[in-house]
């Protein structure tokens, strides 16, 4: 069995849950094939949401925790009896197994419209990498009150700690070994979208609410789950602009809104009824009245892309906001740094970067501009040249 997971040639079984919390301090716990509370589990969660951790943070890692749980009921093993060997398991089985996110997109070559590769089926570096440092953190809580493995199955390194320990947030991090089972983290450029093929895009939308949600997108820079959780008193027509609930700081933030986004919003409210202060703006047009969740926003762009021939993703559009911003020479880096709540500079460097697609614009450019014809340096004679060189 354990080889098998390790070569991804087994499934993890599709038992317990992540759900949401009616009451009490967690607002999402794991639960198990019986719909039972997996108690180790909240405690370590509720230890988190009282130093302030956000929902959508406790959402993630209860899913760490629920993958690593469903492992270890396959290797039929209980979660203090575990060491280093059952983690190599869960790495392998990350590295191997189909991701059901990514399902289908390594059978495609790059993209010849977009210019995107595709992203392997299996787990992301970063998502490997995020499992773990979740278990660490959850067996070193059970540890200080003497429950669980005497030592930590997740290993470590003990000097990248020490180096990293003190070291200021406004300093390059330090190329360092990694710790075992981490893995390489792939370093991507951001992905914008060219001026025409979103043009391209906002026509092949269907309807105003569709182009309302994908031009504020382009217009704003907000992230997918922040647009999503706007409400009705949230949009300010006289300013252009809306309100967001920010990721990272979960402070009520304002980012722009173009004219044209308004003017898509305005017909979405007139066509299907303008949503009241505490009512979220986005909804499902079909179907039960609900609000549109992120699944259902990234469905409209993945109709538009099935019509256009590209591959598009919600995240592109935010990247295609900032990179816009970086290149127009009238705002400055920390005035699109207050736009898009980046809190350091550094985050703004792969923007900075010119987009490939240009560079080989101009490189066209220069291969078809005609050459120049040499000249003489000032101070010599024509006639001079001609009796020495000849021609």
């Amino acid at each position: 069995m354990r080889l098998k997971l390790i070569e991804g040639k087994v499934g993890l079984p599709r038992i317990g849950a992540v759900r949401r919390n009616a009451a009490g301090l967690l607002p999402y716990v794991v639960v198990d094939d019986m719909e039972r509370e997996i108690e180790v589990f909240s405690a370590f969660l509720g230890d988190l949401v009282l130093t302030d951790m956000s929902a959508l943070t406790v959402r993630s890692y209860g899913n760490d925790l629920l993958r690593w749980w469903r492992v270890l009921q396959l290797l039929g093993l209980p979660w203090d009896q575990v060491d280093r060997l059952e983690v190599e398991v869960m790495v392998g089985w990350m590295r191997s197994a189909v991701n059901p996110q990514r399902r289908g997109s390594g059978a495609r070559g790059m993209n010849p419209r977009t210019g995107k590769r595709p992203l392997p089926e299996g787990y992301a570096p970063a998502t490997i990498n995020h499992e773990l440092a979740v278990l660490a953190s959850f067996y070193a809580f059970h540890a200080r009150f003497g429950r669980g493995p005497v030592t930590n199955p997740v290993p470590e390194s003990l000097s990248r700690r020490a180096r990293l320990a003190h070291r200021s947030p406004m300093e390059v991090t330090p190329r360092l070994r990694r710790a075992p089972l981490r893995q390489k983290p792939a370093v991507l450029a951001p992905r914008s979208i060219p001026d025409d093929l979103a043009d391209e895009l906002l026509g092949a939308l269907k309807t105003s609410r569709d182009r309302a949600l994908v031009s504020l997108y382009l217009s704003s820079g907000a992230r997918a789950s922040e647009l999503l959780g706007v409400h009705g008193n949230q949009v300010d027509w006289a300013r252009q602009r809306v309100w967001v609930i920010s990721k990272g700081s979960r402070a009520l933030e304002p980012v722009p809104a173009s004219p044209e986004s308004l003017e898509h919003l305005a017909a979405y409210f007139h066509q299907h009824g303008t949503p009241g202060p505490d009512e979220l703006i986005w909804r499902a047009l079909h179907g039960t009245p609900r609000p549109l969740n992120y699944h259902a926003a990234r469905r409209i762009l993945q109709r538009a892309n099935a019509a256009l021939g590209t591959d598009w993703s919600l995240h592109d559009l935010r990247h295609t906001t900032i990179d816009r911003m970086v290149s127009d020479p009238n705002l400055t880096l920390p005035e699109v740094m207050a736009v898009t709540r980046h809190r350091h500079v550094s985050s703004l460097a792969p923007y900075l970067r010119p987009r490939i697609d240009e560079v080989f614009e101009k490189v066209q450019e220069h291969f078809a501009a005609p050459r120049p014809e040499p000249t003489l340096t000032p101070g010599y004679d024509a006639d001079d040249y001609k009796a020495v060189f000849g021609g």
